[in-house]
């Protein structure tokens, strides 16, 4: 495979253009640790996260609670095991 090639198939591998700043949606039902342990999820990936950086609302009933998370990330790698690490965890039931 040629140079060029590979560098083809790693921009075709996504629209992101890293390194940049990512919104994260977190959704869970309403837990007083989840924003917490979302946070420390994060970090584990991107020590420099900082948790000033999450927005959190409650769902209308208050039976759910999503956290929208601007997360700097420098690589396509580092935001997949973001998703991953985040999509695993026993609290979250969505991640968008």
């Amino acid at each position: 495979m040629t140079d060029q090639k590979q560098e083809v198939d790693k921009v075709e591998e996504t629209l992101v253009e890293f390194p940049c700043d990512f919104l994260i949606k977190v959704m869970g039902e309403t837990n007083d640790d989840f924003a917490n342990a979302m946070v420390k999820v994060i970090q584990a990936h991107e020590p420099k996260f900082d948790a000033s950086k999450v927005d959190m609302r409650a769902s209308s009933g208050g039976r759910f609670i999503s956290l929208t998370c601007n997360v700097h990330v420098t690589s396509k790698s580092q935001l997949d095991s973001i998703y991953r690490a985040l999509s695993e965890h026993p609290l979250v039931k969505y991640v968008l």
